[in-house]
């Protein structure tokens, strides 16, 4: 899929270095850098029960069943449930953000430019909501199903449409909340410290070449930039330091 899953070896890899750049990461090219490059990884380090804050328990089995379509269980990570993802967005959202704190939730709301920032009457949390309920009723329309029950390939093709704006007529707003909100949780989520939830076993930190924590140092941005960190093969989350 054009913004998330990504299903061959080739797509997959580019985004994960693109997306790890993009949030700053110093990350070598996977293909010739990263010595887990085209290595099978160790399944997620398990957790007990998980359990959920901000979504009940129908809205966590979307978001379930999304992680897993945009990060499938391959030969280079585990499935997206297995790393956590989906917890990290629920954290996310049962927290400051997705109550809104410091954003501007008071009308009037007028079309506006990107650099205007957060422009709705609905806090993070609530947008998201609306979101998933709008994306479950919309395949019902349009695959006679909701979106847990679509094959991978089915639901693949549909995050493609509404990332592209494909289903906003069906449900105003739909590529909007993909693009602004749940992708951007998703890609937080593959990449944070596990200590947040998500990269469970730091499975994406190990993929890309990238040391955790011990990447702050300048320096080191400066030395491996565009190099494996001699660090990568054992990343430093904030829990190892706690």
């Amino acid at each position: 899929m054009a913004r998330s899953a990504v299903n061959s070896d080739l797509n997959r890899r580019d985004f994960l270095r693109l997306s790890s750049l993009a949030a700053g990461a110093v990350v070598p090219p996977i293909a010739a850098a990263s010595p887990l490059a085209g290595a099978a990884l160790p399944p997620a380090a398990a957790e007990g029960p998980v359990t959920y804050l901000a979504l009940g328990p129908d809205e966590a089995f979307i978001v379930e069943r999304l992680v897993d379509v945009m990060c499938p269980a391959d030969d280079l990570t585990p499935s997206g449930t297995e790393l956590g993802l989906a917890q990290f967005i629920d954290r996310q959202l049962a927290g400051a953000f997705g109550q809104g704190q410091g954003l501007y939730l008071r009308g009037p709301f007028r079309p506006g430019i990107p650099e205007d920032g957060y422009q709705r009457p609905l806090n993070p949390l609530d947008f998201f909501r609306h979101g998933l309920h709008g994306l479950d009723q919309a395949c019902r329309r349009r695959r006679g199903g909701g979106f847990t029950d679509l094959d991978a390939g089915v639901a693949d093709a549909v995050l493609t449409e509404v990332a592209a704006g494909g289903w906003d007529a069906e449900q105003t707003g739909l590529s909007e909340w993909f693009n602004d909100l749940l992708y951007p949780l998703f890609v937080q989520a593959c990449f944070a410290d596990p200590v947040y939830g998500g990269n469970r076993g730091k499975a994406f930190w190990r993929l890309v070449g990238y040391p955790g924590l011990p990447a702050v140092y300048s320096r080191d941005m400066i030395t491996y930039r565009g190099r494996p960190h001699p660090a990568a093969n054992d990343p430093k989350s904030i829990e190892d330091f706690s």
